[in-house]
């Protein structure tokens, strides 16, 4: 890969990683509700432009309904579930249990699409899925649900992740990103919309959280899907999709630096079996080893 393009994978997984921060520092004034209605309308502001420019709307239009599927269930509900699971789990624990997704997404296609799980993920399944049993365990103060349902509800939401990029696989082959993307950012805006009126806090948030909600739409949301269609076309989607082994780094290290979060043996052990997992699970290694043994040009 390009030293260029190198740069921009790490710099989309630094402001991706961000968004962990922010969410961090911001949901307990907004809440997690009107959180992700501002952070997904804000990105949709920025996106619609972009996207009347390429003249992608009668994409957006032809698409509406699986868009709007996607919208639900890879931006609104997961977003939502992840804002209220780092109000207990950190930013770093939670940017870890967001690697999760592809191990999700593998489980949900060989089941949904008989996609074919080779033997080496199957053992990537099991050993990211003990990471999870680690990782949480190493944290648990007591046995209660309540101190589960952080957990519970960031695997949710990593779960619906693998959920969307199934049906996208299934029924949006072909189409416009930007057009999916833009599509269900404004879904996920116009949805959340009446149920945040619901959830309006009683004081008003700080300034500095209103800046840090509008580095999560326009930083962490619109700019990151612009870069990372980029890579997309320069670098291809192979390893562009790289990006998701290097964002619980920097969330990690955000949450370290500025939210001075620690995380102990137990957490390192488990997050370290989760990406590992993961690796083996999306044929990281398997890919790696091919292009290793393919002959030279």
């Amino acid at each position: 890969m390009p030293v260029k393009y190198a740069f921009e994978l790490v710099f989309l997984a630094a402001i991706w990683g961000a968004s962990f921060l922010f969410m961090r520092t911001t949901s307990a004034e907004f809440g997690p509700v009107l959180l992700i209605t501002l952070r997904t309308g804000i990105a949709a502001l920025v996106l619609l432009p972009v996207l009347l420019a390429k003249r992608q709307l009668n994409t957006v239009v032809k698409n509406w309904r699986i868009i709007s599927v996607i919208g639900l269930t890879n931006t609104a509900i997961p977003f939502c579930l992840f804002s209220y699971s780092t109000l207990y789990l950190g930013a770093g624990y939670a940017s870890v249990l967001n690697a999760t997704a592809p191990m999700f997404g593998a489980l949900i296609a060989f089941y949904w699409l008989k996609d074919r799980l080779l033997r080496i993920a199957v053992v990537g399944l099991v050993i990211g899925f003990v990471g999870v049993v680690v990782l949480s365990l190493s944290r648990q103060h007591s046995g209660t649900a309540t101190a589960w349902l952080p957990i519970l509800a960031a695997l949710a939401a990593t779960s619906l992740y693998g959920l969307a990029a199934c049906v996208a696989k299934r029924y949006l082959q072909g189409v416009n990103a930007l057009a999916i993307t833009t599509g269900s950012q404004v879904v996920a805006a116009i949805t959340l919309a009446p149920l945040s009126l619901f959830f309006w806090p009683d004081e008003m948030p700080s300034s500095d959280s209103w800046w840090q909600v509008v580095a999560l739409g326009v930083l962490c949301t619109a700019l990151a899907y612009i870069l990372y269609f980029r890579l997309i076309a320069n670098i291809g989607s192979a390893k562009a999709i790289t990006v998701a082994y290097l964002v619980p780094v920097f969330g990690v290290l955000w949450g370290i630096i500025f939210l001075a979060e620690r995380l102990n043996l137990g957490m390192w052990i488990g997050a370290s079996l989760i990406l590992l997992g993961v690796a083996l699970t999306s044929g990281l290694f398997t890919r790696f080893r091919y292009i290793e043994s393919a002959p030279k040009a």
